[in-house]
């Protein structure tokens, strides 16, 4: 009983009205008088503060600031993103060009590389001193020696890789223009596709190597268990850093036609295991 008795005092006291008067100071006129109690003072705040609520969540919803909260972001701004870092991309390139033009022209000015040993002043971007020097004697024959003592070792290229459990991805769409061929020094699988076009790793693994040379371009390398080294040549651009990883059937690269051995966009892919030239044709379907 005396709980109720003081619920009830409680919202009689909540609901009981004041009244707020201004009145005019020289003929003590009442102007205005507003009879206002607690319940209705709280009604007002609330009402109040769900209207700026729904003010504030329209202007988020229906204005570009809702791109800065996390999972707002659409497909517009995600593809300008992909655009400014392609762009990027292209704009190294350039300059990684230019840079290799003046250092081989401060080459010829150094003596380093002879005038009449470049052909074009296209190939001065293509191809640094290094590679425009010829064999020694020495060399030459290391190289003899090296190719006769390995000519009849048949065990590390009669040992096949074990496949068992693994998944091949393919590297990119696109035709077989040109197979693997091992007599012919020709160790990879050459797939014709469009320029741009994602180059997928064929599996889990490490990115050894992500450079650029003159013959083969932008070129990527992957290290994957199983003792398989993955390479990504005549790319157009890389998308790796040495030293990152790359899940299977994630794109590292973009087709291109960079080098000086490209005949055109495509991707030249070779798949190594414990150190020598594998057909990948046998475990992927193109």
């Amino acid at each position: 009983m005396p709980n109720r008795r003081r619920s009830k005092a409680f919202w009689n006291n909540f609901k009981f009205k004041y009244k707020l008067t201004i009145t005019n100071e020289n003929t003590l006129e009442e102007i205005v008088g507003l009879h206002v109690s607690k319940l209705n003072g709280l009604s007002v705040l609330l009402s109040v503060l769900a209207v700026l609520f729904l003010i504030a969540a329209s202007i988020i919803a229906f204005t570009p600031l809702r791109n800065y909260l996390p999972g707002y972001m659409n497909s517009e701004v995600r593809s300008q993103i992909v655009n400014n870092a392609l762009r990027v991309d292209s704009l190294r390139q350039v300059l990684d060009k230019q840079n290799l033009y003046i250092m081989n022209i401060q080459d010829i000015f150094s003596g380093k590389v002879r005038i009449d040993s470049v052909q074009t002043l296209d190939s001065l971007t293509e191809a640094r001193h290094d590679t425009l020097m010829e064999r020694t004697k020495r060399e030459e024959e290391f190289r003899r020696q090296y190719e006769e003592n390995e000519k009849y070792n048949l065990t590390s290229s009669a040992s096949q890789p074990d496949v068992n459990g693994l998944i091949f991805y393919r590297p990119a769409r696109g035709m077989v223009s040109d197979h693997f061929d091992a007599e012919k020094k020709h160790f990879g699988t050459d797939i014709a596709a469009n320029p741009n076009e994602s180059v997928l790793a064929t599996m889990d693994g490490t990115v050894i190597l992500s450079t650029y040379t003159a013959e083969t371009g932008y070129l990527i390398a992957v290290q994957h268990n199983q003792d398989f080294v993955s390479v990504y040549k005549h790319c157009g651009s890389l998308l790796k850093k040495e030293g990152e990883r790359a899940k299977g059937g994630e794109a590292i690269a973009l087709v291109g036609n960079s080098g000086t051995l490209s005949t055109g966009p495509h991707l030249h892919f070779e798949l190594w295991y414990k150190g020598r030239p594998v057909n990948s044709e046998k475990y992927i379907v193109y």
